[in-house]
């Protein structure tokens, strides 16, 4: 019997899991240096996909048309999921509409021209795999740990601002297409987020607790008692009051460990 080749594991060395969103300060390095060097295509890529929140399949995937209005780039578009074949809408900025028009110009894309087209002749547009090495190339370029990102960086960057700004959950899910709630939260890292920053605030009293959970249960009782098992309001509340206390509890022993 013939011996078989071993290959190795496609995550061998690798940091596998939930990718960082960028902050601020590394938006406005990246497009700072593509913007003095001159690269068009690569500035209205970084944009576009910090504004649509898409995925990298859906990105890659766009027609002029599905951004623009005859010749001029629109400040809403509406595009079809290829993952949950719902459709989400999103704003394009003024920077970014800017950034597409060069574009779009300089490369003399037609309506139906894919908006990034492959510089390789087998596919019709950018590859999902060609678009994480532009990606970790942007994130190389100002000194980032280029494991730590990847396309879904891109898509996870306005939806935590956003988050953070407001922290209104149903707002991010609408905007990222998620059809369960429970996806955005497990999506955002908030959990981990907001327990990591109790270690700053002091605990809130028992009425502070209790008009909270109130207020939390009109919002999201049926999702939180169905997962929970309450059957009644009283026994949310003592069930989440008990889960967020030992969460609490958790979190500053984690954070004193650091």
């Amino acid at each position: 019997m013939s011996a078989q080749t071993l290959h190795a594991p496609w995550n061998k060395g690798k940091l596998t899991g939930q990718k960082a969103p960028l902050r601020l300060s590394d938006i406005y390095a990246i497009r700072a240096r593509l913007e003095i060097a001159g690269k068009t295509r690569d500035l209205a890529l970084f944009d576009l996909g910090i504004d649509s929140k898409l995925r990298g399949c859906d990105l890659v995937s766009l027609r002029v048309r599905d951004v623009c209005h005859g010749r001029q780039v629109a400040g809403r578009a509406i595009v079809m999921q290829s993952k949950t074949k719902r459709p989400v809408q999103f704003e394009i900025t003024e920077q970014t509409r800017k950034a597409l028009r060069v574009w779009i110009d300089k490369a003399q894309l037609a309506q139906d021209d894919f908006l990034f087209p492959s510089r390789v002749h087998s596919s019709p547009h950018m590859t999902t795999r060609q678009y994480y090495r532009v990606v970790i190339g942007w994130v190389k370029s100002i000194g980032l740990d280029s494991s730590a990102f990847g396309t879904h960086s891109m898509r996870r960057t306005k939806a935590t601002l956003i988050y953070r700004r407001t922290h209104n959950l149903r707002a991010v899910q609408l905007l990222l297409g998620h059809t369960k709630i429970e996806s955005t939260v497990r999506y955002l890292g908030v959990e981990l987020d907001d327990a990591l920053e109790l270690r700053e605030q002091p605990l809130p009293s028992e009425a502070q607790w209790q008009q909270a959970l109130e207020r939390a249960h009109k919002v999201f009782g049926v999702v939180v008692g169905r997962l929970l098992g309450a059957s009644n309001v009283g026994d949310l509340i003592e069930k989440v009051r008990a889960e967020l206390k030992q969460r609490a509890a958790g979190a500053r022993q984690l954070v004193g460990e650091l």
